[in-house]
C-alpha cells in the first residue's frame, strides 16, 4: 500500500522508474562472460543497482577499471569496520585481488598499468588513513575533513586519475583539490544521513560527527538520538549540513570541466542525489529516528534527467531552494546557511538555463500527458477484464 500511495502522490515517478528498471535489466545482460568479470559486476549490482547502472554506462575499458576500483575500496571499507583485524594485514590481499583481475585479460591495453598504479596508490593511502582513525576519534572539523579525505576524497582523486589515464578527460590545474571536494561532499552527506545506523552499530558505535560540532549540543554523541534532546539534535544536524554545503562550489566546478558524457553522468548523478538528501535531512528530526533517503521515483528522475551541466545547475538550484525554505532564522547557524545557499543559487542562475528545467521540488504529477497515459492504461485493463468475462467480444 505504501508504494501505491507514493505512486498516487507522485504519478510521474512511474515512467522514470520503468525506464530505470529496463535500463538495469539491459545492463545485467551486458555483464562480460568471463567468470572474474561476471563476479565483479554481480557484486557491484548487489551493492547498488542504480550505481551499478551508472558505472556500466562508461566505456568498456574505463568501466572495468572503475568497477575494480570500487570493489577494492568496498573491501577496504569492510576491513575498516572490523577493528579486530589489522588493516595492514589485509592490504596485500586487496592489492593482489585487483592485480589478478588486471593481469588476467587486460594485456591488450596499453593503459592497464596506469589504471593499476592509480588503484594501488589510492588503496595504500586510504588504508593508511583508515588505520590512523581506528584509534583516533574525530575531534575537530579538521579531523573530520581529514577522515573524509581518506575514505572519500581519495576516491575522487583516484577516479580523476582513471579518467585522465583513459584519455577521455583533461582536467583543470586544481583538479586534485576539487576532486577531493567531490568526495567530501558525498561522504559528509552519507555521514549525516547514517547517524542512527552508525551510532547503533554493535558491538561499538561508529562516531564520525566531529566533537567540535556535536559537543555544543550534547554531552555524548549518542544523546542526540533520544527524544528529549530533539531540539538540540536538530540544531546540531543543521550545522552538519551547513558544513557539507561548503563543498558545492568546487563540485560544480569539477563537473563543468568534464567533457565525456558518460563520465559526466557518472559524476553528476551521485552529486545531485547528495544535495537532494541534504535537503531532506535538514531540520528533520527523523534522521535521529530512522532512515531518511530520496524516494526511488525521485532517484529514477535524477538518473533519467541528468544529461548536461544545465541539468545539474537546475537540480542544485531546486534542492537548494527546498533546503532554504526549511531554514529557521532563529537557528544559530541560519545566516551562514542562507549565505551558502544564496551563493549556490546565484551560481546556478549565472550558468544554468533554469527556466527550461523540469523542477524536482514542485513535481507532483501536474503533467497532462501522464494522466492521459494512465487513463489509457486503465481503460485497457478494464477492457481486458470485460473481454475475459464475456461482456464484450473480439468481433466488432
Amino acid at each position: 500500500m505504501g508504494s501505491l500511495g507514493t505512486f498516487l502522490r507522485y504519478p510521474d515517478d512511474i515512467y522514470p522508474l520503468l525506464k530505470m528498471k529496463r535500463a538495469i535489466e539491459q545492463a545485467e545482460k551486458q555483464i562480460p562472460p568471463e567468470p572474474h568479470w561476471a563476479f565483479c559486476y554481480s557484486m557491484l549490482h548487489k551493492v547498488s543497482r542504480s550505481f551499478s547502472l551508472v558505472i556500466q554506462q562508461l566505456g568498456t575499458e574505463l568501466r572495468n577499471a572503475v568497477c575494480v576500483f570500487y570493489l577494492v575500496l568496498r573491501a577496504l571499507d569492510t576491513v575498516e569496520d572490523d577493528t579486530s583485524i589489522p588493516t595492514d594485514e589485509k592490504l596485500p590481499i586487496l592489492i593482489a585481488f585487483h592485480r589478478h583481475i588486471y593481469d588476467t585479460d587486460w594485456h591488450y591495453s596499453c593503459k592497464f598499468e596506469e589504471y593499476q598504479e592509480a588503484i594501488e596508490e589510492i588503496t595504500k593511502r586510504m588504508g593508511a588513513g583508515m588505520a590512523k582513525f581506528i584509534c583516533h576519534e574525530v575531534e575537530t572539523v579538521d579531523d573530520y575533513d581529514e577522515y573524509c579525505h581518506y575514505v572519500a576524497g581519495l576516491v575522487g582523486l583516484g577516479l580523476s586519475k582513471l579518467f585522465l589515464a583513459s584519455g577521455s578527460e583533461v582536467l583543470t590545474p586544481d583538479w586534485e583539490h576539487i576532486s577531493n571536494s567531490m568526495g567530501l561532499f558525498l561522504q559528509k552527506t552519507n555521514i549525516i544521513r547514517d547517524y542512527l545506523e552508525d551510532i547503533n552499530e554493535i558491538p561499538k558505535s561508529r562516531m564520525f560527527w566531529p566533537r567540535k560540532i556535536w559537543g555544543k549540543y550534547a554531552g555524548k554523541l549518542e544523546d542526540l538520538k533520544y527524544e528529549k534532546n530533539s531540539s538540540n539534535a536538530v540544531q546540531c544536524l543543521n550545522e552538519m549540513v551547513t558544513n557539507a554545503l561548503t563543498h558545492i562550489e568546487d563540485c560544480l566546478k569539477y563537473m563543468a570541466a568534464l567533457r565525456d558524457p558518460s563520465i559526466f553522468r557518472f559524476c553528476a548523478i551521485p552529486q545531485i542525489m547528495a544535495i537532494g538528501t541534504l535537503a531532506l535531512c535538514y531540520n528533520n528530526v527523523q534522521v535521529f529516528r530512522g532512515v531518511v533517503k530520496l524516494r526511488r521515483g525521485l532517484t529514477a528522475k535524477v538518473i533519467d534527467r541528468t544529461k548536461t551541466m544545465a541539468d545539474v545547475y537546475g537540480a542544485f538550484y531546486d534542492f537548494s531552494c527546498m533546503l532554504k525554505t526549511k531554514v529557521d532564522k532563529n537557528e544559530p547557524n541560519a545566516s551562514k546557511t542562507l549565505k551558502q545557499l544564496e551563493d549556490v543559487q546565484q551560481l546556478c542562475r549565472d550558468n544554468g538555463v533554469l527556466h527550461k528545467r523540469k523542477s524536482y521540488v514542485n513535481d507532483k504529477g501536474q503533467s497532462n500527458n501522464l494522466y492521459i497515459v494512465m487513463l489509457v492504461i486503465l481503460l485497457a485493463i478494464v477492457f481486458a477484464y470485460l473481454r475475459a468475462n464475456g461482456v464484450v467480444s473480439d468481433e466488432q
